[in-house]
């Protein structure tokens, strides 16, 4: 079976924002890895949830022209998920990576609990 995809899946504990808008932050964070990856980013959005109608953190994605890179807040819990997943030539490691480096240097005590690759758009 071969694969046209590849996902990226890293969730931690232990968040805690470095700014005062870390949704902002991480949405220029995934924009940097991903143009400092070589790949086209096609739109970004982020939305600060306030903890009232939503629980307080965020959800922010970078579409790319093979597919996204999205992150996913719960800051009360200190829950960060980022997926990065990618079609074609362009390896989502390397986002993934860039993305990781950043978050660890500048959140002490954030604990990445687990990071998948997982194949995607399987062809048998």
């Amino acid at each position: 079976m071969s694969a046209n995809g590849i996902h990226v899946l890293l969730d931690y504990t232990g968040y805690v924002s470095p700014t005062d808008n870390d949704g902002k932050w991480i949405l220029e964070l995934m924009r940097r890895a991903v143009s400092e990856a070589g790949i086209r980013e096609v739109h970004s959005h982020v939305e600060q949830f306030d903890g009232i109608l939503s629980p307080l953190g965020f959800a922010a994605v970078v579409l790319i022209d093979e597919s996204h890179v999205s992150a996913h807040c719960y800051s009360e819990r200190g829950l960060l998920a980022i997926d990065v997943f990618t079609c074609g030539d362009n390896d989502p490691s390397v986002v993934a990576d860039t993305i990781h480096s950043e978050l660890v240097s500048n959140i002490e005590g954030l604990v990445l609990q687990r990071r998948d690759k997982v194949e995607r758009f399987l062809q048998g």
